[in-house]
């Protein structure tokens, strides 16, 4: 047994020694490594003039945006209300004429009407800010518009327009809750109620 093992051992090398790597070696092995060149400077180039496209891209549309402001724009070319025109209501659009003002009052209306829809869906986050987005600008077209109509009619139609305001106010609250039976109830009282607006503007 003993012999066995000492021939064994005599007979076989050991692993690490099959492999030495001498300076030579080394030398030759790194030339076969494929040259690694810096290209950061091309691709600075590159993202410098990007920013520069679009530098002078964003400058025109924001200039063009600028002098389009000071133009009249009629209600009627706005959206109908959807979610796109969130942003330009708010904060781009100028104090309209009693009578823009009447005539957004009218699509408003169509826009309320439209909602049915996403009640329906019970898409409670979309109903709650595009009721609040029209409660925005609401009260002061109804002030603006007012003057459309002839004076002996503007009793009723401040009581229209409080009761309006206070309909859209109990919606919100039940929308934000939410409560469904209220929500459907309220949602009925603010469609009559702009309804009712609509008509003493007409």
């Amino acid at each position: 047994m003993h012999t066995i093992t000492s021939s064994l051992m005599n007979s076989t090398p050991l692993f690490n020694s099959q492999f030495k790597i001498s300076p030579k070696n080394h030398q030759n092995a790194c030339r076969l490594l494929p040259r690694i060149q810096a290209t950061l400077a091309p691709e600075e180039n590159t993202m410098t003039l990007r920013r520069k496209v679009v530098t002078a891209f964003l400058s025109t549309s924001v200039a063009a945006g600028v002098q389009g402001l000071g133009n009249t724009t009629p209600p009627a070319m706005a959206e109908n209300w959807g979610t796109r025109s969130f942003i330009w209501e708010k904060f781009f659009e100028p104090d309209l004429s009693p009578e823009d003002a009447a005539a957004r009052i009218r699509q408003t209306a169509q826009g309320l009407h439209s909602l049915r829809e996403m009640l329906e869906a019970m898409s409670w986050n979309y109903v709650l800010m595009y009721i609040r987005q029209k409660q925005s600008y609401l009260s002061k077209d109804m002030k603006n518009a007012i003057v459309t109509i002839p004076r002996g009619r503007w009793k009723s139609y401040i009581a229209t327009a409080n009761e309006l305001v206070d309909n859209m106010a109990e919606f919100d609250i039940y929308v934000r809750t939410p409560k469904v039976y209220e929500s459907y109830l309220y949602y009925e009282k603010t469609l009559k109620s702009i309804d009712d607006l609509v008509a003493l503007l007409a």
